[in-house]
């Protein structure tokens, strides 16, 4: 439940107001009313109520180079953000003492354009953050090339269920004091060469510590981060802990302070930085030789200094901790599975469902465990409802006229080679076969290549071509600018989620996490999380082997993915109705109600926070 800001009782879901990009919720249209008179004047009543004794008591501080809280804060660029936005809404629900820190990006990761040949083209994002976030009053500095460089911070407060918040801190440093390239340190995620990214993750992680002491947050006695860019404020807190005798660095006081989630199993996904740079860059801020130790005699890796300086470490899926293990030898790294924040991934017309069958499954989606007494015709209706939304959209946006009766196939997902995107067109032939003789099926495709990922970029226009080989055909449509709101559309909308990484780099994955949430069954390689979430005509079905510590085959992948549509998945959708919807359930039953954010967080509090 949710508590009024004006009057501090329980609110009503249908006396609601946005602000800022936030949803507040009050208990009549008297309260509503009062609010929407003197916004900034209850806003600035909360913070005072959550000033600096409820900041002494934040407990954990968790660090992200971006964070994706709502598709208008443009701070995130897929999964890693999304993740940390869902971490961070499930600690506000279950009112986990945390305060959250990333980068205030003036011109967000980048708006896509895709011409008719699929040639990706990078836009500026147009955003004005004082739409959605309060600028706080504190400053701090870091140095960065012996230049003195002033950071400020923007708040937004991420409220839960029951009405805890947790903050978020975005730091900036577009400020007049600053020079103009000091200033452009915060343009642009994942933007520039490797000393940008190297200025950035000082800002990240060196005056992250520096701008949460300056608020007041005294009370910090974890510092988690999610991933590895974050992993300089282990500098920081070796300095800020220094013994006045030798020997004077207290590594292990550090490592009980720090938890680290990395998320990457390819070697290359690591932030390395050659020394050189290092010393212009960041110059001495430890000694060389205790950087050498801990972060790489060859050069500066932020992974391995998170590993030395972290006592709790984990992977994000059982098999991915058993990769990390493999590449980072003589490291006790566990494992936590992703998952994703229950409320915001289900739709409208499943949410309505689960409010009537399963009250309360919002704040304990273990609940939705009694999906499967749900009646079938009622999980159907929902799913076409969200079906529909999807189809008038594509009818609005690409006049692509997709059929709302027809099998239809999502795939959206960072465009990256290893996830091979266009596996399914392997076999256009096949493929066509199908849709003609067994069951009509059509495709819906998103998503970005990074800007400086030549390979995926290839992968978007070899979509493209196929495409243009199977037109009048088979329907497929690859929507431009794939971001949260998208996902929201495409991921309950679809019929069938469609994943096919390269076996072992998919670290977890969480897009077929979303799709369960509104009943929608995966069809994806047994890597990452689907290890864990497929049981074979039961919550989905698996393409290629069991073992998955055998590499990939893309040929026999494909032929796979070729027999289960057209002898499984396409006759079970058109021919056996009920049975499909029994997979439905059982999605959303086994799979929705444990790759959530509310039972990775309290395996983060009970492993790691506690610990």
């Amino acid at each position: 439940m949710f508590k009024d800001p004006v009057c501090g009782m329980l609110a009503k879901e249908e006396f609601r107001h946005e602000y800022k990009g936030q949803i507040f919720y009050f208990c009549s249209s008297l309260c509503r009313d009062e609010f929407q008179n003197s916004p900034e004047r209850y806003l600035k009543q909360r913070e005072l109520l959550s000033s600096s004794e409820e900041k002494e008591e934040r407990e954990v501080a968790y660090f992200s180079m971006e964070i994706g809280i709502d598709s208008r804060i443009p701070t995130y660029s897929g999964g890693l953000g999304v993740l940390a936005g869902d971490t961070i809404k499930s600690c506000a629900d279950l009112k986990v003492p945390m305060a959250a820190v990333t980068i205030l990006y003036e011109k967000g990761y980048f708006n896509q354009k895709l011409d008719a040949q699929g040639n990706q083209q990078e836009l500026s994002v147009e955003w004005n953050p004082k739409n959605f976030l309060t600028l706080l009053p504190h400053k701090v500095t870091v140095e960065i090339e012996k230049r003195t460089i002033t950071i400020q911070a923007w708040q937004y407060n991420v409220s839960g269920i029951a009405g805890h918040s947790v903050p978020v801190i975005f730091l900036d440093t577009d400020l007049a004091e600053n020079s103009e390239i000091d200033r452009g340190f915060n343009d642009y995620l994942y933007g520039g060469d490797e000393r940008y990214r190297l200025a950035q993750e000082i800002i990240l992680g060196i005056g992250g510590v520096r701008m949460l002491n300056a608020l007041g947050y005294t009370g910090i006695k974890k510092y988690h981060m999610n991933e590895g860019h974050a992993a300089l404020l282990t500098l920081e807190l070796l300095n800020e802990n220094k013994r006045q005798e030798e020997p004077i660095w207290d590594f292990e006081k550090v490592r009980e302070l720090c938890v680290f989630t990395t998320h990457t199993p390819v070697p290359a996904g690591h932030d390395q930085f050659s020394h050189d740079l290092v010393r212009n860059v960041l110059g001495e801020f430890v000694p060389f030789d205790i950087l050498r130790m801990l972060a790489g005699e060859e050069k500066l890796n932020l992974t391995l200094l998170a590993l030395n300086l972290s006592k709790y470490i984990n992977g994000v899926a059982k098999k991915h901790g058993e990769v990390s293990r493999t590449m980072f030898p003589g490291y006790s790294i566990e494992s936590i599975t992703n998952g994703v924040h229950s409320s915001t991934w289900t739709c409208e017309s499943f949410k309505k469902l689960f409010d009537k069958y399963i009250p309360g499954w919002a704040n304990d989606p273990f609940s939705l465990r009694y999906a499967l007494s749900i009646p079938k015709e009622e999980i159907w209706q929902a799913h076409i409802a969200a079906k529909k939304e999807l189809i008038d959209y594509l009818g609005k946006e690409t006049n692509a006229g997709f059929d709302d009766k027809a099998l239809t196939i999502g795939f959206a997902r960072r465009a990256a080679v290893y996830k091979r995107a266009d596996l399914v067109f392997s076999d256009l032939e096949r493929l066509i076969h199908i849709s003609n003789n067994i069951g009509k099926i059509q495709f819906v495709f998103s998503g970005k290549a990074h800007p400086q990922d030549w390979s995926g970029k290839e992968i978007i226009k070899k979509i493209f071509v196929s495409i243009n080989q199977l037109k009048d055909k088979i329907k497929i449509i690859y929507l431009e600018n794939y971001d949260m709101k998208l996902g929201k559309l495409l991921t309950p909308g679809v019929d069938l989620w469609l994943n096919t990484p390269q076996r072992p780099n998919e670290a977890s994955g969480t897009s077929g996490m979303k799709a369960a949430h509104n009943g929608v069954p995966s069809l994806s390689v047994l890597d990452g999380w689907w290890i864990e979430g497929c049981i074979e005509n039961v919550t989905g079905w698996s393409i290629g082997p069991k073992a998955t510590d055998v590499g990939h085959d893309s040929k026999t992948d494909a032929e796979e993915l070729y027999e289960k549509l057209e002898k499984v998945i396409v006759p079970m959708f058109y021919k056996e109705r009920d049975k499909w919807i029994g997979i439905m359930q059982h999605s959303i039953a086994i799979n929705a109600s444990f790759f959530n954010t509310h039972r990775m967080v309290q395996q983060y509090v009970l492993n790691s926070y506690l610990y």
